[in-house]
């Protein structure tokens, strides 16, 4: 929490936390309804996934629409052709995540642990080529926690691809809820 010092040298945000502090009851609320959603996510991993990949598709989808328009801005014949192949190609993709979104997870999932391995990776060279005084140490437990997790995921490829997606999904709506339960909580001691 800030103290009224700590809002002094920042106006807007001390009349911006109390402009939230008469909605601290609706904050609460999209915390709850975030939790449940993320328990039911967990309830059911596999619907959690589908739902997951679809959004992703039309994600892509909508970026491909937006990558075609974008082309007819371009000032030169090579540039707006790679730019609406771009677009064609991220609109195709999406499609075919609809078509079949377990195959798309099948490969989102594969992708996510090549992520977190490299992501792992990074981080633990980065902890070691950190000065000593540094919080080093923190920095290689997340890249080892992070590694591991890419790992387990890789390890466990195709098989995981049904749930790994929807456990993640609603941890991460689980965790999202719980901070903007607490968030509507501290609002309203606040005040």
């Amino acid at each position: 929490m800030t103290s009224a010092s700590d809002t002094s040298s920042h106006p807007g945000l001390g009349s911006g936390i109390a402009a939230l502090h008469g909605k601290w009851g609706w904050i609460v609320a999209l915390g709850v309804v975030y939790l449940i959603a993320g328990f039911v996510a967990l309830g059911s991993m596999v619907m959690a996934t589908v739902a997951s990949v679809i959004v992703v598709g039309a994600m892509m989808i909508v970026a491909g629409a937006v990558e075609i328009i974008g082309a007819f801005q371009m000032k030169s014949w090579g540039k707006f052709l790679i730019w609406v192949l771009l677009g064609v190609l991220y609109v195709i993709a999406g499609i075919l995540t609809f078509d079949n979104p377990l195959f798309a997870a099948v490969l989102l999932t594969l992708f996510l642990g090549a992520s977190l391995i490299a992501s792992g990776a990074v981080r633990l060279f980065l902890a070691f080529s950190m000065k000593r005084e540094s919080p080093w140490m923190w920095v290689a437990i997340s890249g080892a926690i992070t590694l591991l997790l890419g790992l387990l995921i890789v390890a466990r490829w195709p098989v995981n691809s049904v749930y790994i997606l929807g456990l993640f999904l609603g941890i991460d709506l689980i965790m999202a809820g719980a901070g903007w339960v607490s968030l509507g909580f501290a609002l309203k001691r606040r005040g």
